[in-house]
């Protein structure tokens, strides 16, 4: 697993010499969101070794560093936000000129990806049917509308789309790590969370590259938590 996490992680730490070579010519705000988000990156990055990686915390660092270079609102659970969080992921589709994320996606990826959407813990219907919230037809049903959905946006190749299905997946895992829904360290999960953070890392680095050569406050908002000095 370290050795399929390192080349990836890497790349944060080159996007951090690109960053420092051109944060002059960002504004503050992006300057801001930019910093954050790569600030954790890092830490996922320290969080492998030789010895072999902390999954649950390279997910985690990664996920923060995600939300850094996304979120204009925190409030995760509300439709508006979840628009907002598929337009982000569509506008990062449509800057990607050179198709980073169409090839993550449709060559490096596709085996994981369908794994991913195959995996019912990942799946938070699955889990409000075993908290008594609906019934085993109602989520069973549900899990056979979200993979054909998935399906026709593989069939179609429609990128940001299938790329929103997989962070609805993501954050599901994200809810369970962070609300003490799983051991730290726990067998239960590491199929879902080797596979979550190897495309998540990819991704993320991505989106970052995209955001950087695309600069523009007006497509990313200010941050939801300035910066404010002593």
């Amino acid at each position: 697993m370290t050795a399929l996490l390192a080349p990836s992680l890497q790349k944060f730490l080159d996007l951090d010499t690109s960053y420092r070579e051109q944060r002059t010519n960002f504004s503050d705000d992006f300057r801001l969101r930019i910093h954050r988000a790569l600030s954790w990156a890092k830490k996922a990055n320290s969080s492998i070794s030789e010895d072999g990686a902390d999954l649950d915390m390279v997910f985690m660092s990664l996920w923060i560093s995600f939300n850094a270079a996304y979120a204009k609102d925190i409030n995760t659970n509300s439709p508006a936000d979840r628009n907002n969080f598929r337009e982000f992921l569509q506008l990062i589709c449509s800057l990607d000129n050179e198709q980073k994320m169409y090839k993550l996606v449709w060559t490096t990826f596709p085996k994981s990806i369908r794994l991913l959407l195959d995996n019912p813990f990942v799946f938070q219907p699955f889990w409000d049917f075993h908290n008594g919230k609906i019934t085993e037809t109602e989520w069973q049903s549900l899990f056979s509308e979200a993979k054909q959905q998935a399906n026709q946006a593989l069939a179609s190749q429609e990128t940001g789309h299938l790329l929103f299905i997989i962070f609805d997946r993501l954050y599901t895992l994200r809810n369970q790590i962070v609300h003490g829904g799983s051991t730290y360290g726990s067998k239960a999960n590491r199929t879902q969370l080797e596979d979550a953070c190897q495309f998540l890392s990819h991704c993320l680095a991505t989106i970052l590259e995209v955001m950087m050569q695309n600069p523009r406050d007006k497509l990313w908002g200010k941050p939801f938590y300035p910066y404010i000095g002593e």
